[in-house]
């Protein structure tokens, strides 16, 4: 498959660039951005992808995380995909940033017409990581997940979905229990439709409590978030890690709102913690 280069830059002694790929999955073009670390230059290194939130796109995490400096030191390699196919031209598909383009949810829609275009599950998962283990030096035995609130959520359901492929995950302020909150109904029940054994196949906390990973996961968690109460809930997703003996830290954080100032303070943590767990 072709990648198409948008640009490059020197960054930390590695390369940030951002690009462009065909995509049968969401049926049209699909961006995403890819930071090789300096060590990239030499062989293979371990890559680790970021899910980025509702209105987002490949470069928000990219831009505003601060994560390439420690990348760089530690030899990742970060892929930071969008977060919906756009320009769909579907009627309902902007104008609401809950839903639609910006807010793919990482799954792939069974209803109509959503499931021609909004088939996230299937780009990042198989196409976006066949071509980053095709065209970069990414070693596709070391490969870790994380994001941020929806992005959060399609880390922690891909991990558990796909445990063969990521060997390390972790998230931010994820929306752990999807189908119990109002950004999850939405999504899902135009998305999946009033299907609510499909529901539960994307919802982290149903999902951990059946089939759980056993390898840690990191959860951090601001507790001046104004979504905490009504969307996050995260107590939901301690209770089910503990209920199936899933390893998870989840740190509560005062002071810290839903946004980047919060995940640049801590993005550090979530590194060392994805490179230890692909270095074994």
């Amino acid at each position: 498959m072709t990648v198409e280069l948008l640009s490059e830059h020197g960054c930390f002694g590695g390369v940030q660039g951002f690009y462009r790929m065909p995509s049968r999955a969401c049926g049209g073009p699909m961006r995403f951005a890819v930071f090789q670390p300096p060590q990239a230059a030499q062989g293979r290194v371990p890559v680790l992808y970021f899910l980025a939130g509702l209105t987002c796109s490949e470069e928000t995490a990219t831009m505003k995380a601060g994560a390439q400096r420690v990348a760089a030191e530690l030899g990742l390699m970060l892929v930071m995909p969008d977060t919906s196919p756009r320009d769909t031209g579907i009627d309902g598909a902007t104008g609401d940033w809950e839903f639609g383009e910006g807010a793919g949810f990482y799954l792939d829609a069974t209803q109509a017409p959503w499931s021609a275009r909004f088939r996230m599950e299937s780009h990042v998962v198989h196409e976006l990581a066949g071509v980053v283990n095709e065209h970069f030096p990414a070693d596709p035995g070391r490969c870790g997940i994380t994001g941020h609130s929806m992005g959060g959520h399609g880390a922690l359901v891909l991990a558990l979905r796909h445990p063969q492929q990521y060997r390390s995950v972790s998230a931010f302020a994820p929306i752990v229990a999807p189908s119990q909150v109002p950004w999850g109904e939405k999504a899902f029940s135009r998305y999946l439709g009033d299907h609510h054994a499909a529901w539960a196949e994307h919802d982290a906390c149903e999902l951990v409590r059946r089939r759980p990973l056993g390898r840690p996961i990191l959860v951090d968690q601001g507790l001046d978030d104004k979504f905490l109460a009504p969307q996050l809930q995260p107590e939901r997703f301690e209770a089910a890690c503990a209920e199936a003996g899933q390893p998870l830290t989840l740190r509560r954080h005062a002071g810290y709102d839903h946004g980047y100032y919060f995940i640049a303070s801590f993005i550090e943590d979530h590194l060392r913690h994805h490179a230890t767990q692909l270095a074994r």
